[in-house]
C-alpha cells in the first residue's frame, strides 16, 4: 500500500482565504472512449456503476498541464533521450481501448484463475469475458505480437478498492517495455528455467533493467538514494521492487522484473529475452507536487488546474479545508439461516456508497464489527467522512445521502441495525 500524503494544518491554514474564480471553468473536451453506455451493458456480469463509466475517457494522463499528463511526459522524455545513448526507440501507445479481454489481462499475463484480482469484488467486468484493464500490461501481449521491441503503454485503469486519500477506482498507469538484441542473448538457447536465472544473460537483462529505472528515478526526482528488494508477479521472473529515500522516508515506486518465458511464448516472441516494469503515475504525482488528495486530480476547479504548467513540476497550494460531515452506519451482514456464514464483500459497499455519493465521499473506515455469540450472525459498523474540496457541506445534504445510502445497503443482503 502507498504511504499517506499528509499536509500541515498550518499549510492548509495559510492557503484557506484564497478566492475561487467567479465562474466554473469548462471541462476540457472527453476522449473518443468517453461513452458511458459502452460500459453500462445490460449484461448479468456487467458490475460497472455510472459513477465508474463518467470517469472513462477523461484523459487525464493526456492533458499537457495536468499533473499526470506532466509526470507522462517527463517520463516519455526520459525514455526519449536514451535513444541516442543504446539506440533503442520505444514506441509511445497512449490511447488505448480500455475494455480488454479476461485473456488480454489475465491468462496472458499468467495471473492464475482463482487469483483474487480476478473475482468480481475487485474488477470491474462488462461481460463474462470483458472487462475495464486493471492494468497497462493488458496491452504487453497485443504490442509484443505486433513485433514492436521497446514500447511504453500508459492510461487509465481501474479496480474495485478501498476508499481514502490515496485510493480511487481509476488511476493512471505507465508499463515499459523492452526486448534485447538477439545477439547479446545468443547463450541463452537451449537453456532450463533454472540455468536461464543463474545465466550472464539473465543478469545481463536485470542490470539493463535496474540501469534505467534508477536513471528514471534520477530524472524525475534529482540524484536520491535508492534500494532493490525481490517481488513476485506471474509475468517476470526474477521480479523487483523499487524503493526511493524521499522526504525522509523509503518508498516504494514501481514493479518490474525480467519477463517471463511463457509470456514471450504465448506472445509469439519465444526467440526474445527482456524485461517490464509498471508505475502508478497518481503515486509519483502525489509525491512530487505534493498532493495530499488523489480525488484532486479529478476536479475540474479552475484553483487546482492554474497551479500547473506543462513540464513544470511545483508543489500544489491548498486552496481550501472544509470541515468533514461524518456518518456511521451499522448492518448485520447475514441472518440466522446463514450463521456463521458471510459472503459479504467489503468492495462492494464501498462501490455503492461511492455511486451514490461520488467523490463527496473522503473515506470509509471499519471502525466496529464482531459476531453474535447466540445466532451467529456477523455486523459491521463503517465511518463515512464526507467532505468536498470545493465548499462546506450542510448536515442536511449529506443527510440526504445518508438515506440514500442505508437503503442502497438493503441490495447487498444486509440488514441494518
Amino acid at each position: 500500500r502507498c504511504n499517506h500524503l499528509r499536509r500541515c494544518s498550518a499549510a492548509a491554514a495559510a492557503f484557506s482565504t484564497l478566492k475561487p474564480t467567479a465562474a466554473a471553468p469548462q471541462a476540457p473536451p472527453l476522449g473518443k472512449y468517453a461513452v458511458p453506455s459502452r460500459y453500462l451493458q445490460p449484461h448479468p456480469s456487467n458490475n460497472i456503476t455510472p459513477h465508474i463509466a463518467s470517469l472513462v475517457g477523461r484523459d487525464l494522463h493526456l492533458r499537457p498541464s495536468h499533473p499526470i499528463g506532466i509526470i507522462r511526459s517527463k517520463i516519455q522524455e526520459y525514455f526519449a533521450s536514451l535513444s541516442t545513448d543504446n539506440n533503442t526507440t520505444y514506441t509511445i501507445f497512449d490511447a488505448e481501448d480500455p475494455i480488454v479481454t479476461s485473456q488480454q489481462c489475465f491468462d496472458d499475463l499468467l495471473i492464475p484463475s482463482d487469483h483474487p484480482g480476478r473475482a468480481p469484488s475487485d474488477t470491474y467486468y462488462v461481460t463474462d469475458s470483458s472487462l475495464l484493464r486493471t492494468h497497462t500490461s493488458a496491452h504487453q501481449s497485443q504490442h509484443l505480437r505486433s513485433g514492436v521491441d521497446a514500447f511504453l503503454c500508459c492510461g487509465d485503469v481501474y479496480r474495485r478498492d478501498e476508499i481514502d486519500a490515496t485510493h480511487y477506482p481509476a488511476f493512471h498507469q505507465m508499463e515499459g517495455v523492452k526486448l534485447m538484441s538477439n545477439e547479446s542473448m545468443i547463450g541463452a538457447d537451449g537453456l532450463n528455467e533454472e540455468q536461464w536465472l543463474q545465466s550472464p544473460e539473465c543478469q545481463l537483462i536485470e542490470a539493463d533493467l535496474k540501469a534505467t529505472l534508477e536513471g528514471l528515478m534520477d530524472h524525475l526526482f534529482g540524484p536520491t538514494e535508492k534500494r532493490w528488494n525481490d517481488d513476485f508477479f506471474p509475468f517476470t521472473q526474477p521480479s523487483y521492487e523499487l524503493e526511493i529515500y524521499h522526504n525522509d522516508e523509503w518508498m516504494e515506486v514501481l514493479g518490474c522484473g525480467v519477463i517471463h518465458e511463457q509470456v514471450l511464448h504465448l506472445s509469439n516472441r519465444s526467440d526474445r529475452r527482456g524485461w517490464a516494469f509498471g508505475l502508478g503515475l497518481e503515486r509519483l504525482a502525489m509525491i512530487l507536487f505534493k498532493i495530499p488528495d488523489i480525488r484532486l486530480f479529478w476536479t475540474e476547479d479552475e484553483r487546482f488546474h492554474r497551479q500547473f504548467k506543462e513540464g513544470k513540476i511545483v508543489e500544489f497550494q491548498p486552496y481550501s479545508k472544509f470541515p468533514p460531515v461524518f456518518k456511521d452506519i451499522a448492518f448485520w451482514t447475514n441472518d440466522e439461516s446463514t450463521a456463521n456464514q458471510d459472503d459479504f464483500v467489503e468492495n462492494d459497499f464501498f462501490d455503492l456508497v461511492r455511486s451514490t455519493a461520488g467523490d463527496l465521499v473522503e473515506k470509509i473506515e471499519l471502525i466496529d464489527s464482531f459476531t453474535h455469540p447466540k445466532t451467529g450472525r456477523s455486523s459491521r459498523c463503517y465511518r463515512i467522512s464526507y467532505r468536498s474540496m470545493d465548499r462546506n457541506l450542510t448536515n442536511e445534504e449529506i443527510d440526504g445521502l445518508q438515506f440514500k445510502v442505508r437503503d442502497e445497503t438493503a441490495t447487498l443482503g444486509c440488514e441494518l441495525r
